[in-house]
């Protein structure tokens, strides 16, 4: 049973979450030729300020 876990910012919202999981779960599916139901998303949202880039707090970068 293949589980995915994503990792992304907080702050979406649950309908495009609940896509992200859907599109995630069809994907893996289809490539692995497995039932979807056999398929498991978790996402982890990470607030900006415990995530890093470049030695440098996401929060304090623009984008």
């Amino acid at each position: 049973m293949p589980i995915v876990t994503i990792e992304m910012w907080e702050g979406r919202d649950k309908e495009l979450k609940r896509k992200l999981i859907q599109n995630v779960t069809k994907a893996v599916s289809e490539t692995l030729g497995i039932a979807e139901d056999h398929t498991q998303a978790i996402i982890h949202e990470v607030p900006t300020d415990n995530w890093g880039i470049r030695g440098e707090q996401a929060s304090r970068m623009k984008f």
